[in-house]
Order: structure tokens, then C-alpha cells, then sequence
């Protein structure tokens, strides 16, 4: 796992300054080593944790033996010791996963990726054809973004990398601000500062003269799985051996692997899978806590003795949370409104040693855990209310009264048809429209947003089971733009590396092809459970969720009232936004009202700490 960065220049030699200067942005992705190629027009810059192959040797850049090919890689391929005997014709040197990649590129070009598992961003130099490619994962568990003019092409796995090259207007895209308001991130092709893109997951690129040409090469709304789904115990145990199969991945490494164990269903299966995959006593991590209503460590403590693991209880309180506020919102390369605990306990098990750890992330868009896929199903069950005259539903619509949920309704109400593309934007924003309108000068931006996107894949999205619409645009929004975003900026501004089984292309174009009615959750993630029986015990299964709920609501109006407050009124001087009206609803905050959700004012504080930390205006 590491950082990367490049700068091809259409005239001008590069500078070795300039691209040390990316890197040192950098160096939490990767602590142990730092390596430059400068060539005449192009540089590229890297930062090394050490995962696999921890020689010197492994080092990046790497140059091919011809000399002709350089790359720079960032993630990890699970499945490199497979492809590594189809390459017979390359005279490897190391024992890395980035020899195979540049093997496999040099043999097969771009259609290397098709054979690939893993998390990856990958930049490849020909020197001869003076051509650069990049490629970026299915699921985009790697990030990777870019700015380009008529003169350079600049790529780095954070945004302020790129930032740190002169040029650059630090400028904010309100485009990008308006997405960030709705969902608490800021998804493709966009980024928080204007002209940096956002790299699309699942494409590559070929950069040469200038010119830049892009292919997708992976869709999660376009995948249909060879497989009779007719009889439910061989899906179950194609679910199981492909859940197995994910996690015996994962484990490949030349350094210990550990596990995050919350005690829930979907840390507990990652765990049981590790010993069945051959680890018989991994090394489990939870976070527990004195108060009760946050602690989970009862769970996680049958889980760790029903596997024989060497489990690590890391106490806090959730005072430290606050103490390492201003520690995680500096480690935001892009700001979201979510992250802090994934910052908190990254840095926690780094502190026991461990570089690497698999994590449960993802099993609920996979299998249904959310109760935005219920949600979903009823609005389909009242398909026709909206084959009522748009009239009467908007009288309806005047019924209702004031209110977050209400306003919600009513944007449901308003919809043409309670398709995924049009009710999945609603189920998952943060701002309503008319909150957006009253708070910011940006409502009304659409361009190129999640809804766009959505649109644009609604032909493909129609074909698919209802459950996996939602897991598909969960994979395309929050997903994607928060989860996987938020995981790899907390966990790498700790040096640790996660792994998620539950985001294996095999195992989620396998489980998107399953007829919905395997899928109905009879009790929470069922098909799951199933599969694995007798992995998980029934005090696992039917505990109630829990997860990380810190009283953010009530620390907002003390402890960090004045750091609030301070945010919010310097936010309100901007020009994107309505100061007034925002300072009379942190007012209304204050005061208790309950339409006035902590989340919402939580948006504000963080987008202007992370401008004022990064100079953007």
C-alpha cells in the first residue's frame, strides 16, 4: 500500500523538486521508502509501505528488464502468485505483485486488468511509444486524481499532492460542493478543488501527446453470473466458497495479518473464514468502551474464543474521540462528513503493530443489511401512486408538513416514477433541495452528478434484481464516494493497510446475479448467515446493530460548541453561502430544535476547516 504521483509535461523537462514535493505530501501512505524516476518529460514519484516482498528490490519505481517500462503501483494484488506462472517468458527479479503487473502489461497492454484481483491504482510509462497508462479498480478502493492542461498531466493518489504544484488555482468547484452537501462526499469525476478530477473506478487511460483516451472495463450494473439460480443450497454454497475464496485472498502477505472484530456479523465471518482459510489464530482487534450503550466487546470476545484468536481489547473513551478531532480532520485529503471513527481506531491498531488488517466493510450493500434496500422494496410495492396524476400528487404533497422526513416524502411524491436512478439520490442525501436552496447559493448544480450517473446506467440498472439496484448504486454513491473514501484516508494517515473480502469483483458479481427472492433478509443478512452455517453463533446472528453512535449531537453543543461556532460563522462569510440564514439555524440547533439534525450543521464546520487547512478559496 502506498501513495502515488506523476507529471507528464508536453514541453517543458520536469523537475525532480517538483515531484518530491507530491510525495512528501504523502509520506503516512508509505513510510519505508520513497523512490523517483525522472525522465525528460516525465516524472514519477512514490511512497512504500511495505507489504509484499519487503526487499529493497521491490522498491518502485520499477523498471522492466528491457528497461523500456517504468510503474508505480498503489494497493495490492491478491492473485499475483497465479498469474505469475503464465508469464514463463518474463525473467523476474523480485517476488512482488508489481513485477506481475508490469509482466502481465507488457504481454497481454490493457487487458491485463480482466485477470487482476485486488485494490489498485497503476501508472505505466512507455518510454518508447512515450505513452502513459493508468488504471484504476473495479470498485475504486484505491483513489486516484488528476489535473491536466494543454501542457501537463498531473496524478497523485491525494488531491494535495497535486495541490502542492504551483499552477494549480486553489479555487473550490461548486459543482463538487453541492454534491458534498447533498451526500457528505464528493463522488466522480469530480473533486473539491476545481479542475482536479476525480478518476472513475473500474477505467483505465492512455495519455500520449496530449491526448487523453479512456475505456471502462468493469460495470457493477452490467454483470450477469453463468450460474442456474434454481436450487437455494447451491447458491448457498457458491456463496460460501466464493466468501472463502475472497478471504484466502486477503491474506496473502510477508507481514502479519490482522482482523478488525466488532462482533457483528460481518467482522465475525471475515474472522471465522480467516482460521477456515488457513490462519489458525489470527490476530482480532475490537474497541471497547466503559459506557454500555457504545460497547460491543461481549460480542466480539465469543467470536474470539470460538476461534482460538489473539484477540487485542483496545479501550476508549469516547472523550478520545474528541481529543483526536483535529488529528482526523487533518488527515481528510477531501472533506466528508463521516470518517472520525474509522481515523480513531486505524490509529489504535497501528499502535499494536499491525500494518495490515481484513475488515468487514461491505457486507451490508452486498447482502441486503441496510434498511435503505427495505426501504426500497416498499416504494416498490406502491408503484402505483404514481401512475396517479401528478396533480394529486402534489396536492398530497400539501398536506404534508414541515420537517426533514416530510420533506422527503414530498421529493418521493414528486418523482416521475420510484425508479433506482430517480429514489436512490433522495434515500441517500444529507440536504434536502430546499435546505440546500436556503442554507447555499448552490442549489440547482446537477451537472454530471450521482443522479446523472444513475440515469445514464438506467437501461442496465432495470435488468438487475431489485436488491442488487441498490447494491449497484451503493457501489456507485455512498459506497464508493464515502465508505471505501473514508477508509482508505483514515486508515493510510495511520500506515495501515485494509482489506475488504466483502468488495471481491467474484464474489459481488456472483451475489448481484441472485434472484431477489434468495435474498429477502428473514432475519439480518440471512443469505449470509445461511451460506455459512454453522460458522456464526445465534447470539452473533440475532444481537441487536450497534456500531459506532457517539453523542456528537450533544458534544456540538458543548465541548465543541466554540470550535463549531467558529467554523460556522467564518463558513458564512463565503460566497456560496447563505451566512444569515446558516447562523439562525446553528442558532435553532442550540436551542434543541429537533428538525435541525447535527449532521447537517456538521457539514459546515468540516468543509470550512478543510478549506482554511488547504488555502482554498
Amino acid at each position: 500500500m502506498c501513495g502515488i504521483a506523476g507529471i507528464l509535461n508536453k514541453h517543458e523537462p520536469v523537475e525532480l523538486d517538483q515531484i518530491r514535493r507530491m510525495t512528501n505530501t504523502m509520506c503516512h501512505r508509505g513510510p519505508d521508502s520513497e523512490g523517483f524516476f525522472v525522465g525528460r518529460e516525465l516524472a514519477f514519484g512514490h511512497r512504500r509501505l511495505a507489504i509484499i516482498d519487503l526487499s529493497p528490490a521491490a522498491n518502485q519505481p520499477f523498471e522492466d528488464a528491457s528497461e523500456r517500462y517504468v510503474i508505480i503501483f498503489n494497493g495490492e494484488i491478491y492473485n499475483y502468485a497465479e498469474i505469475k506462472p503464465l508469464l514463463t517468458d518474463y525473467p523476474f527479479h523480485t517476488n512482488s505483485d508489481t513485477e506481475v503487473i508490469l509482466a502481465g502489461f507488457i504481454k497481454w497492454g490493457a487487458r491485463c486488468l480482466d485477470r487482476l484481483r485486488g485494490m489498485y491504482t497503476i501508472a505505466i510509462w512507455d518510454k518508447q511509444e512515450r505513452e502513459l497508462f493508468i488504471a484504476r479498480d473495479r470498485l475504486g478502493v484505491k483513489p486516484l486524481y488528476y489535473y491536466h492542461d494543454q501542457e501537463q498531466f498531473i496524478f497523485a493518489s491525494e488531491v494535495r499532492a497535486i495541490l502542492t504544484i504551483g499552477k494549480i488555482n486553489r479555487k473550490a468547484d461548486h459543482t463538487a460542493l453541492a454534491e458534498f452537501f447533498r451526500y457528505q462526499s464528493i463522488g466522480f469525476p469530480f473533486s473539491p478543488v476545481e479542475r482536479i478530477c476525480q478518476m472513475e473506478a473500474g477505467t483505465w487511460m492512455r495519455i500520449k501527446d496530449n491526448v487523453i483516451r479512456t475505456e471502462k472495463y468493469w460495470d457493477p450494473t452490467s454483470k450477469n453470473y453463468d450460474f442456474e439460480f434454481t436450487n437455494k443450497k447451491e447458491v448457498q454454497q457458491k456463496v460460501k466458497a466464493l466468501m472463502l475464496q475472497s478471504v484466502k485472498r486477503r491474506l496473502v502477505s510477508d507481514v502479519p495479518v490482522g482482523a478488525f472484530l466488532s462482533g457483528g456479523i460481518d467482522s465475525s465471518t471475515v474472522v471465522g473464514l480467516m482460521v477456515e482459510a488457513g490462519n489458525p489464530s489470527p490476530n482480532t482487534f475490537n474497541i471497547s468502551f466503559d459506557e454500555s450503550k457504545y460497547d460491543e466487546s461481549v460480542y466480539a470476545d465469543l467470536i474470539a474464543k470460538k476461534f482460538h484468536t489473539r484477540h487485542t481489547q483496545i479501550r476508549l473513551k469516547p472523550e478520545i474521540m474528541l481529543e483526536e478531532l483535529t488529528n482526523a480532520l487533518d488527515a481528510m485529503d477531501t472533506p466528508t462528513g463521516d470518517g472520525i471513527n474509522t481515523y480513531v481506531v486505524s490509529k489504535a491498531v497501528h499502535k499494536e503493530g499491525i500494518r495490515v488488517a481484513l475488515s468487514g466493510v461491505g457486507g451490508d450493500e452486498l447482502f441486503a443489511g441496510y434498511s435503505i434496500f427495505d426501504y426500497y422494496i416498499r416504494l416498490q410495492q406502491k408503484r402505483w401512486l404514481w401512475k396517479t396524476p401528478a396533480a394529486l400528487r402534489n396536492r398530497l404533497s400539501g398536506f404534508l408538513g414541515k420537517g426533514a422526513k416530510k420533506d422527503r416524502v414530498r421529493q418521493f411524491l414528486a418523482l416521475q416514477s420510484p425508479s433506482i436512478e430517480n429514489s436512490y439520490p433522495i434515500f441517500r442525501q444529507l440536504l434536502s433541495p430546499s435546505a440546500t436552496h436556503e442554507l447555499t447559493t448552490l442549489n440547482g448544480i446537477e451537472q454530471q452528478t450521482l443522479a446523472h450517473q444513475l440515469i445514464s446506467k438506467k437501461s442496465a440498472l432495470i435488468k438487475l434484481p431489485f436488491f442488487s439496484q441498490v447494491t449497484a448504486a451503493e457501489y456507485l454513491g455512498y459506497t464508493q464516494q464515502t465508505l471505501l473514501k473514508d477508509t482508505d484516508q483514515m486508515s493510510m494517515a495511520n500506515s495501515l493497510e485494509i482489506r475488504e473480502p466483502f468488495f471481491d469483483q467474484d464474489l459481488i458479481e456472483f451475489v448481484m446475479s441472485i434472484p431477489d427472492h434468495f435474498k429477502v433478509p428473514v432475519y439480518p443478512k440471512s443469505l449470509l448467515v445461511e451460506s455459512l452455517k454453522p460458522l456464526l453463533p445465534d447470539e452473533i446472528v440475532h444481537r441487536r446493530k450497534q456500531g459506532f453512535v457517539f453523542p456528537w449531537n450533544e458534544w456540538m453543543k458543548n465541548e465543541l460548541h466554540s470550535f463549531c461556532e467558529t467554523h460556522i460563522h467564518h463558513i458564512a462569510q463565503r460566497d456560496f453561502i447563505q451566512g444569515a440564514h446558516l447562523k439562525k439555524v446553528w442558532s435553532r440547533f442550540l436551542s434543541g430544535d429537533p428538525d435541525i439534525r447535527w449532521q447537517e450543521i456538521w457539514l459546515f464546520v468540516v468543509l470550512d476547516y478543510w478549506m482554511e487547512k488547504n488555502s482554498i478559496a
